[in-house]
């Protein structure tokens, strides 16, 4: 009798270090998986940092670096051609990032142009960031204060290159999109510099120089159109274009194609967003 009731105290004192034990495993299992979503989240926090941001943007923007370094350059050179040293285009290439508007604005610098001239065309030639703005509206939203700086850095080429690159896994959408805005304008404002100090060292003829942005849009074309698959919208734009060419004529049909395009998108809305879903689904 007293040796069974010995047997069964040993069984129970051994059932009771067996509970432990798979208790304690429990414990440590949970701790070395909250240490591990901890790293993980560790390492999210660390790829999402501004550093790794603007290191994951910049292959991205290699070719608006070359367009851009070409591009300032010709604006630096016409700027410089007036009077206005490196200094100033580099000044009004960080305040008045408009590209395009810019190579106009340097005709204005002569006496005898009126403030509303000025206002008129700059608003023409920029007409088309309306339709770039509108666009953006719901993934701007969510970027906070950055909104701001990415509306104001809206260019042709960072349009398209926010339009075509996807966010690396892991990486804050948000950051990553800004250090994008940066690097471009960062490009733009260094050739404004170099051109206007080639300008000033060197003779310097820059006929034909400001084709170079026409050039970069025809880059970000072709790689907008080997980037998407169905490339509906390439269709649209220069379908739009063309018919406008042969009606206005090669002087007036840039306000016109602005204007169809935007008609015909807006009309189409639905089967739009239809098939990008469809596409997204695909992927």
């Amino acid at each position: 009798m007293k040796k069974c009731s010995r047997q069964r105290f040993f069984e129970e004192k051994n059932r009771q270090k067996e509970r432990k034990g798979a208790a304690d495993s429990a414990v440590e299992g949970a701790d070395d998986a909250e240490d591990k979503e901890m790293s993980d989240r560790v390492k999210i926090r660390k790829s999402s940092g501004y550093g790794e941001s603007f290191r994951a943007a910049f292959p991205h923007t290699i070719p608006v670096l070359t367009g851009y370094l070409f591009i300032g350059m010709a604006f630096g050179v016409m700027i410089q051609e007036k009077g206005y040293n490196f200094l100033w285009a580099m000044f009004m290439s960080l305040c008045c990032y408009a590209g395009s508007g810019q190579y106009l604005a340097v005709n204005f610098f002569v006496p005898g142009v009126s403030f509303l001239q000025m206002i008129f065309m700059e608003f023409m030639v920029n007409i088309r960031h309306i339709f770039y703005g509108l666009s953006r509206l719901e993934r701007f939203s969510k970027m906070g204060k950055k909104r701001w700086y990415m509306i104001f850095s809206l260019t042709d080429e960072t349009y398209s290159l926010l339009y075509i690159t996807k966010t690396p896994e892991g990486m804050d959408e948000s950051k990553f999109l800004f250090a994008i805005a940066v690097l471009d304008q960062s490009y733009w404002i260094l050739g404004s510099g170099i051109g206007a100090l080639l300008g000033e060292w060197l003779p310097f003829d820059g006929t034909g120089i400001d084709f170079a942005m026409t050039a970069l849009f025809v880059v970000i074309l072709v790689e907008q159109w080997m980037e998407e698959k169905k490339r509906l919208f390439e269709l649209i734009g220069l379908g739009c274009g063309l018919f406008c060419l042969l009606v206005f004529g090669a002087e007036n049909f840039i306000l016109p194609t602005m204007l169809l395009m935007m008609a015909v998108l807006l009309s189409g809305k639905q089967l739009f967003m239809r098939e990008k879903e469809e596409e997204g689904h695909a992927d």
